[in-house]
């Protein structure tokens, strides 16, 4: 295997999609692994990005396991880390952000790095420190609702700080518009101050380019998947086709989804009213009777997917899951949910499905699992932030599309597979 030039470390499995797309449509192959991998990548690429469930467990787990990938991606000769986190930099009081980035900063002797969650590709803007989702602020936005990690301060710098032992301080919009020179005068302006960490202000794709370059000699860079956008350049790369390249998809075509973020409802609604084959999967049905309630969905799975696709799905409105959730408990539910769409998953393969959409980041974790993937290639984009990849898991080759709950567009699922067709 040929040295890697960037090695990225993803807290989740959409995420770490999210970061290798950009990668891609930046001008580098990427290959995304399902955990730490354990033995040789199947093809020669630019970059890995180690696909990590670590954004909810505990701090030190989550710690644990990021210093392992960063173990691994440095013997493969990686010359810079990126730690990737949400673009909504959901995370719980403790973390597990701050307490990742700042083990990360001691193993590699690194004395300063940002923080970034800005995509304004898919409406996530950072302006005076302070995280924007579409117009509103995040603290205003459906995050502040979300099931396991409500976001409810905007001001990342305050955020961060609450997660960290060292400084936490601010790059702000003035510095990231006068470009490269000032970037870096600014750094070394708030390393003079004893910060070690700064969010840094983007509103604009351009901010994210002028960005990159004043990135090239850091050791470690922590953000969400826009800062990507900007990277690939450092390393002599330019945008290609090649990168993108997937060989062609065939067999049934499946959804299967979990989240039940704002986008993911619309989603499902949308699918279902163009006259989507759908079926949906009741946690407290599943509580009673999980075995009976999978065989049901894959029964009528198997009676309707030629020609498909098929929607099995959880998804629900806050008022919905807060309800389930004061009967099973938040962590009941969620994991019984993941488990239960990990087992239809598995199910649709056996019937023949090679073409899966997986909505949410806990159900893509639980899914890619259950279906024994520990490596995709990235392929084309299908809306900012959620490519098509190609797997092989316990069944054959696959092409799947893991989508973060809160991205796509309300036809996303219809119009993922007109992209393979």
């Amino acid at each position: 295997m040929k040295p890697i030039q960037l090695g990225c470390i993803a807290d989740d499995f959409t995420g770490a999609t999210d970061l290798a797309n950009n990668l891609v449509r930046a001008g580098m192959r990427v290959l995304q692994t399902i955990g730490v991998p354990e033995g040789p990548l199947d093809v020669d690429v630019d970059a890995v990005v180690v696909a990590l469930k670590s954004r909810t467990i505990p701090a030190a787990d989550a710690v644990a396991q990021s210093l392992a990938a960063l173990r691994w991606l440095q013997a493969a000769g990686s010359r810079q880390i990126y730690f990737k986190y949400c673009s909504t930099f959901d995370s719980t009081p403790q973390g597990n952000i701050g307490p990742v980035t700042e083990a990360l900063m001691d193993a590699l002797g690194c004395d300063f790095t940002i923080a970034t969650p800005a995509f304004p590709d898919n409406g996530r803007t950072v302006f005076k420190g302070h995280l924007f989702v579409g117009d509103v602020l995040l603290s205003d936005s459906g995050m502040k609702d979300h099931p396991l990690t409500p976001m409810r301060d905007a001001n990342l710098v305050r955020v961060l700080q609450a997660q960290c032992r060292r400084r936490v301080g601010l790059i702000d919009h003035r510095a990231v518009a006068a470009g490269q020179c000032a970037i870096r005068a600014r750094i070394d302006e708030l390393k003079a101050q004893g910060v070690a960490i700064a969010i840094v202000d983007a509103v604009s794709n351009d901010d994210l380019l002028r960005l990159g370059p004043a990135l090239a000699d850091l050791p470690l860079v922590t953000a969400g998947s826009g800062v990507a956008i900007a990277l690939p350049g450092n390393f002599g790369l330019q945008p290609s086709a090649q990168a993108s390249a997937l060989p062609p998809a065939s067999g049934l075509r499946a959804i299967v989804s979990g989240s039940c973020s704002q986008a993911t409802n619309a989603q499902v609604a949308h699918f279902i009213a163009g006259g989507g084959v759908a079926h949906v999967l009741d946690p407290l049905r599943l509580a009673r009777d999980r075995a009976g309630a999978v065989a049901e969905a894959l029964a009528l799975a198997e009676a309707q997917l030629p020609p498909g696709p098929v929607l099995i799905y959880s998804t629900a409105e806050p008022m919905a899951v807060a309800a389930v959730q004061a009967q099973l408990g938040t962590e009941g539910a969620g994991a019984l949910v993941e488990q239960a769409l990990a087992e239809v998953a598995q199910g649709l393969l056996r019937l023949g499905v090679r073409q899966l959409v997986v909505a949410g980041g806990e159900t893509s974790g639980a899914v890619v699992q259950a279906l024994g993937v520990r490596q995709m290639q990235i392929g084309p984009q299908i809306d900012p932030g959620v490519p098509w990849c190609h797997a092989f898991g316990n069944d054959g080759p696959l092409h799947l599309a893991l989508k973060s709950g809160n991205f796509g567009s309300d036809d996303f699922f219809t119009k993922a597979f007109a992209q393979l067709a």
